[in-house]
């Protein structure tokens, strides 16, 4: 008889889960979760110049417990379980695995620092007990196996790495379901299977659904393969996606796929699949194209991660950049007061605010707006852009810290592509807000100005803003940056 432990982390899923399906090869197996305190409350940045700021906010904690209850109620209807145990893993694991006499454990590798460390805890002590451990890539579209050139000899710019595996790798075919064999006897384990602790026991308050969001994001696999029904086949949206991928309001602009793709509820190769299905069913084209395109944007940065390890993390970023004099909120009051009004949307920048205000009240943000809310405070404001990625950490249901820390570092800049990415926000604003319908429906306060001064309020003399009802400095902040002047080469 074989006991085996499948370790669930970011790979919440019975569908195309390497490690689920080598797990249930065994005589025996008990899924477990471990919900480790370090990823809750008030935490240090780590590294030089760290900071403290929340892990996890209401809305991604929300969407991981919903995650957690789909997972068990899809392995309880296969005639298994799930174990869920609070602690750190390095110790849970290899006490689960001790009171059932598990001979291996088997796991999702993942790239960043933080979960590589978790990981080498547990294989660490489980190695110590005699137990057999073997972890799996499960997260990516691409196989770390089949890179062209290993981990350590992708580009660092994406184009040729998108042309690499574009032309010389594949996507592995998903995995079926398995079959899963019955759970070992649990007698020697206290307190029953368990359950994902409440967000009161977590100390956030439990989040209300804000209509004017996008979409109402819910955890699990069941949630996530429905979406993509939906979106894909139910709606037909995604031949029209590269044409709308950057629109503001509404479901069905983009996938909104993210949330599951991060939390494991998705498997990004089940995606491609849907996806070569429906060039085959219905249409083949540049947006069917596109959404793979993003997916392997999302590969690129979890390899790049892989390779440069901490320093993909750190303030001067992998170009290592030390001409970059950053403001730091910890030390400068100037800073910290520009700071604090960035995260409550209060920049007096229109579509900035408006794109806070919207992560802030649903946890949720479009690309188009992050790239935007991102430049404002690392490009023209210069405060520390480790500062506003960790407020993103907080507030993003779909929180990825590849994605999440290589976007913001190729924003400020000091990560991938040399090229200058600061952004003209009002620009921008017009180009895809063009009447103002995105700033008016989250700065209900602009809602009289017309399209010439809903995203330059600024423009407006003190007679017209007494006739819009919009006086700055009252009814609306006052820009704290002059976008014009601080919109001066940096790189």
């Amino acid at each position: 008889m074989e006991t085996a432990l499948w370790w669930v982390r970011a790979d919440a899923r019975l569908h195309d889960n390497t490690a689920l399906v080598a797990a249930a090869e065994a005589d025996e197996l008990l899924p477990v979760f471990v919900v480790d305190p370090r990823q809750y409350g008030e935490r240090a940045y780590g590294g030089q110049r760290s900071f403290a700021f929340q892990k996890t906010g209401a809305y991604r904690a929300r969407f991981r417990r919903e995650t957690i209850a789909d997972l068990r109620e899809s392995l309880d209807d296969e005639g298994s379980g799930l174990l869920v145990r609070e602690g750190r893993p390095g110790e849970v694991v290899p006490e689960v695995a001790a009171a059932v006499d598990a001979d291996v454990v088997h796991f999702q590798a993942l790239p960043a620092p933080e979960e590589r460390e978790a990981a080498r805890a547990v294989v660490s002590a489980l190695g110590d007990a005699g137990v057999r451990t073997e972890s799996h890539w499960t997260s990516t579209l691409h196989h770390v196996a089949d890179l062209p050139e290993g981990v350590q000899g992708i580009d660092d710019t994406f184009t040729p790495f998108r042309q690499s595996v574009e032309s010389d790798s594949r996507v592995r075919e998903p995995l079926p379901e398995p079959e899963l064999p019955p759970t070992p006897d649990l007698g020697r384990l206290d307190g029953g299977h368990g359950a994902f602790p409440t967000l009161d026991d977590l100390g956030l308050e439990r989040p209300e659904y804000d209509d004017r969001g996008v979409l109402a994001f819910e955890g699990g696999e069941t949630a996530g393969l429905d979406r993509l029904e939906a979106y894909v086949w139910e709606g037909d949206h995604l031949r029209a996606y590269k044409r709308t991928r950057n629109g503001l309001l509404g479901a069905d602009y983009s996938s909104k796929l993210s949330p599951w793709l991060a939390a494991g509820c998705l498997s990004p190769r089940y995606v491609k699949r849907e996806v070569d299905r429906y060039e085959a069913e219905r249409v083949a084209n540049d947006s069917t194209y596109w959404l793979l395109f993003e997916l392997r944007w999302r590969d690129f940065m979890a390899f790049q991660t892989a390779k440069h390890g901490g320093q993909f993390f750190a303030r001067n970023g992998i170009r290592e950049r030390e001409d970059i004099d950053w403001a730091d909120p910890g030390s400068d009051p100037a800073a910290r007061e520009q700071f604090e009004r960035w995260k409550r949307g209060e920049t007096g920048i229109p579509f900035v605010d408006a794109n806070v205000r919207e992560l802030n009240a649903t946890g949720f943000m479009s690309n188009r707006g992050r790239q935007n809310v991102a430049s404002v405070l690392a490009n023209s404001l210069r405060i520390d852009w480790r500062r506003g990625a960790a407020y993103f950490e907080t507030q993003l249901v779909d929180y990825d810290p590849c994605s999440n820390y290589g976007n913001w570092a190729y924003v400020a800049g000091v990560g991938n592509d040399s090229r200058d990415s600061a952004f003209d926000v009002v620009e921008q604003a017009k180009r895809y807000d063009e009447d103002g319908e995105y700033v008016r429906h989250w700065l209900p306060e602009l809602r009289g100005l017309p399209p010439g001064y809903v995203h330059e309020p600024w423009k407006m003399d003190p007679e017209e803003q007494a006739a819009y009802g919009v006086v700055l400095g009252e009814d609306y902040p006052e820009p704290m940056v002059d976008l014009e002047a601080s919109d001066e080469p940096f790189r």
